[in-house]
């Protein structure tokens, strides 16, 4: 994340509070952080009305690793200056290390707002979409940035970062040419070389990430809150190499590093070191130390994503009662019997990819990959929120508004594929909002993914998933969540005027073909030999799922849950009986 220093041009209204202020300043370039807190503190008192005392205020709070206070300060700053940006870009971050993105996000929109362009802003408002879930518009929006601004390095960075999550290495390869190297920037040369060394890994190119590697160990010491970065390049190095000893030795040495990350340690940082980590002792059959480094990833991520069971178990009971099979018989429902929309719904890796890219292999269906536009037209028809209440308006609404809804909905899918007759929403999530689909889209196909709820939640738990998964950061939470899932989908197969295929992922490695023509059958496509060699489709894959589906069916992931059953236990027991 990109944050914006105080420079020693500011203008204070008193020559005392000018010296703090340019003493603080200095302070701060020395990484004097308590001296430079002192300072600026001093400059408040000295001049209270100065905005720029309490930005410094607010940098050497962070600088302690005080994020709260940081806040508070970048507040005052921003309650003076309400138009300075760089104020609204380092509060953000403030609330960003809190674990309240979505603040952080606001305020990167309010720094844009106030100077359109901001290099810092707009590379943390895409880092912050892609964490939240909203890959595609991060990416949209780190592209945009950097035609207009080539030289956006904290763009730059933060694109290659988004293409890395997804393995494609070439492209973020692209992006970080040496003639473009930000030499004069030490924090922003570190990253550079972190993400270009990382790039080259990822293609098993060994020597010219070595090569990468020196040039950053030749900047001088690494700052403690990226030496897990560069510690798991050594590991993946050595995995290139062969060298499975070294490769332990510097997993071992990250494991360290992590806990000595300090208070500039960016969130996501942390976060992903400790996947990283379980991926790796996972693989060396250490599942212990792997499921430690899991739980761990999960505290971090549930401080920013809270999760009621109350709440949500009120939602589930809404659905019950309000959407039921007397509601789909007698009440209003929108006139359109579109086939076009087939949903994929379910648990998160269940096998909703696997079905997704399996049907659109077809030459008459599109994979539209995991669409938001369910769940929005859901908020906005429901007044905004996932509670009783929207369900009960859900549950309201009359044919005129549930034609318009479809109709403006429809229009929306038809523009993604004009040539296809089947166009496919995999978003596991949806299954939420199928009271909603029954409503508005009473032509549309449903297919159920299904498997081994005990793999579903080991699964769900051992991957780093974007966007809001609350449930998934607590085991028992977790096991619960599951159950409160099966007992909606059992609701929506007897209430729903459409109909719900149940698929199990085992089903595919028992009999593909059978599973395949069932499948078929069900959302009323001719079969299509394309379909079962699916994998070789070039098709872009933005879920966790995007290596297994380059593969033929496999049972690999059957039964995985049994390696860890003494650390799933919380999971098991909230499962339902049977």
């Amino acid at each position: 994340m990109s944050s914006e220093t105080l420079q020693h041009d500011a203008a204070p209204s008193s020559t005392e509070a000018r010296i703090l202020l340019r003493q603080a300043i200095d302070h701060l370039a020395r990484h004097e952080n308590q001296a430079a807190f002192q300072a600026a503190s001093d400059a408040c008192h000295a001049a209270p009305d100065l905005p720029q005392a309490h930005y410094a205020y607010g940098q050497a709070w962070t600088a302690l690793g005080r994020h709260a206070n940081a806040e508070r300060a970048f507040a005052a700053a921003i309650q003076l200056q309400p138009d300075w940006a760089d104020a609204w870009v380092n509060y953000g971050l403030a609330r960003y290390r809190q674990g309240a993105i979505e603040d952080a996000k606001t305020a990167m929109r309010q720094a844009l707002r106030h100077a359109p362009g901001h290099p810092a802003a707009r590379g943390n408002l895409g880092a912050f979409l892609r964490i939240t879930g909203e890959p595609e518009a991060a990416e949209a929006l780190l592209r945009q940035t950097l035609e207009q601004e080539p030289r956006n390095v904290a763009a730059r960075l933060n694109l290659a970062a988004d293409l890395l999550q997804e393995e494609r290495a070439t492209e973020a390869l692209d992006l970080l040419p040496d003639s473009a190297f930000p030499a004069d920037d030490p924090r922003a040369a570190r990253h550079w070389l972190l993400q270009q060394s990382l790039a080259l890994l990822q293609l098993g190119r060994a020597e010219p990430a070595r090569a990468v590697l020196a040039k950053l160990a030749a900047l001088g010491p690494l700052p403690a809150e990226i030496a897990p970065l560069w510690c798991w390049r050594l590991v993946l190095l050595a995995q290139v190499e062969g060298d499975v000893a070294r490769a332990r030795e510097n997993a071992a040495h990250m494991e360290k590093a992590l806990d000595a990350m300090g208070a500039e340690a960016v969130p996501e940082h942390q976060i992903m070191a400790h996947y990283d980590l379980a991926k790796f002792w996972s693989g060396q059959n250490a599942p212990s130390r792997a499921f430690g480094h899991w739980a761990a990833g999960h505290k971090l991520l549930r401080r920013s994503q809270p999760f009621s069971r109350e709440k949500h178990l009120a939602f589930v009971e809404a659905n019950l009662a309000l959407l039921d099979r007397a509601r789909f018989a007698t009440g209003a429902l929108a006139q359109n019997r579109d086939p076009a929309p087939v949903f994929i719904v379910g648990m998160p890796r269940s096998g909703t990819t696997l079905i997704e890219q399996i049907l659109s292999a077809h030459a008459q269906a599109h994979g539209a990959g995991e669409r938001s536009a369910l769940g929005r037209e859901f908020f906005e028809l429901g007044g905004g929120n996932q509670e009783e209440e929207a369900v009960r308006r859900v549950a309201a609404l009359d044919g005129r508004t549930l034609d318009a809804a479809a109709e403006h909905y429809l229009a929306e899918l038809r523009a993604l594929a004009p040539g296809k007759t089947r166009i496919i929403d995999k978003m596991p999530g949806n299954f939420n909002f199928l009271g909603l689909v029954g409503l508005m889209l009473p032509g549309a196909k449903i297919i159920h993914c299904r498997r081994d709820p005990r793999d579903v939640g080991l699964s769900i738990f051992t991957f780093r998933f974007h966007g809001a998964h609350g449930y998934a950061h607590d085991l028992g939470d977790l096991g619960w969540y599951i159950g409160q899932h099966d007992r909606l989908m059992a609701h929506w197969k007897t209430a729903l005027p459409n109909p719900v295929l149940d698929v199990w992922l085992a089903d595919w490695v028992e009999d593909f073909d059978a599973t395949l023509a069932r499948v078929l059958a069900h959302v009323g496509l001719s079969p299509d030999p394309n379909c079962a060699r699916f994998y070789e489709a070039d098709s872009r894959v933005r879920t966790v799922s995007r290596t297994q589906v380059r593969q033929p069916v496999n049972a690999r992931g059957l039964g995985r849950w049994k390696t860890y059953q003494q650390e799933l236990a919380p999971l098991i027991a909230e499962l339902p009986a049977g």
